[in-house]
């Protein structure tokens, strides 16, 4: 039994191949049936890695008699989420319309004309948690559209109308001018979210809020605010000691269940790890714990050995669940612990101290999520060793059951590489083998790059347009506005830290992409849909950070960095943009951080630290070294070779009036104030402190 989803590139979609459901993937063929047949379209959206999609997968679609029922009385759509965040984005405002959280899998009914009039996530094959069964959903949705037709159509065209007023930008009268105080009531607001218990925000389910400490790491550095410092040190503290976190083979899990970080949902998603990653290593520098940095570099390598393949692409995901059962290959009982660890006594008693692993378990079937539970040093008193023979000892534990972990079934890879989640990845590896000088590091992100930018990239006459994923020798769909954003980000991170003019270059070519195809002139503001693309029933501007930042935030961010090296109309245009989102920011700070941080830097500007000399000389390569010691949350780094003039037409407008010397030196400037140029190393620290 095989539909028309064999077909596809998408992971999530051939997951759905062999289902009796008469399955197409989002098109003309589908669309037309619908207008053809007159018959309601019943769209299902999710991803590789959701566990809940798993169960509806299981027991509805798979399910011969609920197949046949939907294949009577309805079109049926499967869409990837992750290929098509147009179309997530556009139906998940129905079932938040009707008053309900979002989430995956989603599922909504269309009239053939694509309009929505009923949306829910989840549906159990029989009644059951409070819900009604998907075959009596089906039934009632099938019979209202074939007897209330003229209802439902008005009904559709009300909620089309209001999905639309929802993506509509901010209005003009309630703009307020943003001032240098912003990032302290922002600091504030979120501290009164934050758990000062636990870290992070609210109580459960828990995600991770990258955007928002990432916020509250600025306002700690900027403004000295010891408050916003200690909830970021909390924050990433209690991460990295929970369940969230892999002990064993690294990585963030999605989010946790609990207010405490302990039981996560299990799945691994790659805009996780690359956010946490630049986070993890920032705070490294901006709290002076380098500890901070392990966890840095231990996610760097989950990702090599996992996800990183041969060409430099990044895959998108890792499952939840494996044979099955959600977490399966990552807890352990008791008694699996014993058996693995039998040989080695001390390492098995440091583990199960440590981790607090034990016979009753704190997850399903007596398991154990491995968390921290104990503090190191009482371990090590209890069991009469060292600190350093503890930690020898867990590190041998973590090693021996990592060994034995890999001979289990490991959950599924979504082997799909998006444009926009290897940007966010390959922006953060390339600014820590930027601060730890670890050239292998900074070679991984160029790797990627070099791949997203040989396989999706497409360029005429200077003019880039962008592919949506690759998988394989697949090239799939069409960029949004996050794919341009955040390449052009991650174009601009690898200018700074390499010091390559082709990525400055690169970055303008994507900056004009996205007045071209996504910025509104009217009414400044980005679409995430290109006005070349496909239309929909809606054409948002939706200005929320999920789980990744938010595209228009990150192209003003883009618009700021090339504002200072070589175009200030792009600065005006983030100006526009950003001026008018202050006072939802204002309003909503933990659902519009990225926000929040971009208007920061308009305001107050960016420290631009200008480096001029051969970049082969020692001397200017220690300059370079310097100015990686200091976390500076509006950074502009450029070096400038007078020997090249490509480094030269990289940067015109901060290079203007920065003369070489006998020696290399340093400028740091605010604005168009500079100080004097300095060529010793330990001095530029001390003037960016």
């Amino acid at each position: 039994m095989t539909n028309r989803l064999a077909d596809e590139a998408s992971p999530y979609l051939q997951q759905h191949a062999h289902n009796p459901v008469d399955w197409y993937p989002w098109g003309k063929e589908a669309l037309e049936r619908a207008g053809r047949e007159n018959k309601p379209i019943l769209l299902s959206i999710g991803y590789s890695a959701c566990h809940w999609c798993h169960v509806m997968e299981h027991e509805s679609f798979s399910n011969e008699a609920i197949a046949s029922q939907m294949n009577g009385d309805f079109v049926c759509i499967k869409v990837d989420r992750e290929e098509r965040p147009d179309l997530d984005q556009t139906y998940q405002l129905v079932v938040q319309l009707m008053g309900r959280s979002g989430g995956w899998p989603l599922t909504v009914f269309l009239t053939p004309k694509q309009e929505p009039f009923f949306a829910g996530t989840y549906f159990p094959p029989v009644d059951r948690y409070g819900m009604s069964g998907f075959p009596k959903i089906l039934a009632a949705v099938a019979d209202a559209f074939k007897t209330r037709g003229s209802e439902i159509a008005g009904q559709a065209r009300e909620i089309t109308e209001a999905m639309v007023n929802a993506t509509a930008s901010p209005q003009g009268e309630s703009r307020v001018d943003p001032t240098p105080e912003l990032l302290s009531k922002l600091a504030e607001h979120l501290g009164k979210r934050f758990d000062p218990v636990h870290g992070g925000f609210g109580d459960k389910p828990k995600f991770p809020n990258t955007m928002a400490i990432d916020l509250l790491m600025a306002a700690a550095v900027l403004n000295n605010d010891a408050s916003a410092r200690e909830q970021v040190r909390l924050a990433l503290a209690s991460m990295r000691v929970g369940g969230i976190w892999d002990h064993l083979g690294y990585g963030f899990h999605r989010y946790s269940t609990d207010e405490s970080w302990t039981v996560p949902h299990f799945e691994k998603m790659l805009y996780d790890n690359a956010l946490l990653i630049r986070l993890y290593a920032d705070a490294s520098i901006a709290l002076g714990d380098e500890a901070l940095a392990v966890t840095a570099r231990q996610i760097i390598e989950y990702l090599a050995r996992e996800m990183i393949s041969e060409q430099g692409g990044i895959y998108s995901s890792q499952d939840a669940d494996t044979e099955g059962e959600e977490g399966k290959h990552f807890v352990w009982t008791l008694k699996e612990v014993n058996e693995v660890l039998v040989g080695d006594d001390e390492a098995c008693r440091a583990f199960v101290a440590f981790y607090g692993t034990s016979e009753a378990g704190n997850f399903e079937h007596s398991a154990n999520v491995i968390c921290v539970s104990r503090d190191l040093d009482d371990v090590a008193t209890e069991l009469a060793l060292s600190r350093e023979l503890t930690i020898a000892a867990l590190e041998r534990a973590r090693s021996t059951l990592f060994e034995a972990r890999e001979r289990r079934p490991k959950p599924f890879t979504d082997d799909k590489v998006l444009v926009s989640w290897n940007a966010l990845a390959i922006g953060s590896i390339a600014r820590c083998g930027f601060e730890w000088d670890e050239a292998d590091v900074l070679a991984t992100a160029e790797h990627a790059y070099s791949f997203i930018r040989g396989t999706l990239w497409s360029e005429e006459g200077g003019d880039v347009t962008l592919g949506r994923l690759v998988r394989g020798d697949q090239v799939r769909g069409t960029g949004f506005l996050d794919d341009y954003a955040y390449l052009a980000d991650a174009a601009l991170d690898l200018y700074e830290v390499s010091g390559e003019a082709r990525y400055a270059a690169d970055a303008r070519k994507l900056a004009a992409a996205i007045v071209k195809r996504f910025y509104d002139q009217d009414d400044p503001g980005f679409f995430f849909t290109p006005n070349d693309g496909e239309k929909l029933v809606c054409r948002g501007k939706d200005a929320y950070d999920h789980a990744i930042p938010n595209g228009g935030a990150i192209a003003c961010r883009v618009f700021l960095r090339i504002g200072t090296l070589f175009d200030a109309t792009y600065a005006e245009r983030a100006s526009l943009v950003l001026t008018k989102m202050t006072n939802s920011v204002l309003q909503n700070p933990l659902g519009l951080s990225s926000w929040g941080v971009a208007i920061d830097r308009l305001v107050r500007g960016s420290t631009d630290i200008v480096i001029v000399g051969d970049r082969s000389d020692p001397a200017t390569l220690a300059l370079v070294r310097a100015s990686s010691k200091v976390y500076v949350p509006h950074r502009t780094l450029v070096q400038i070779d007078p020997t090249d003039p490509a480094s030269l037409a990289a940067a015109p407008l901060i290079a203007e009036g920065k003369q070489a010397r006998d020696v290399p030196v340093a400028y740091v400037c605010r604005g168009r104030a500079c100080s004097l140029p300095i060529a010793d190393p330990a001095q530029l620290i001390r003037a960016l402190r």
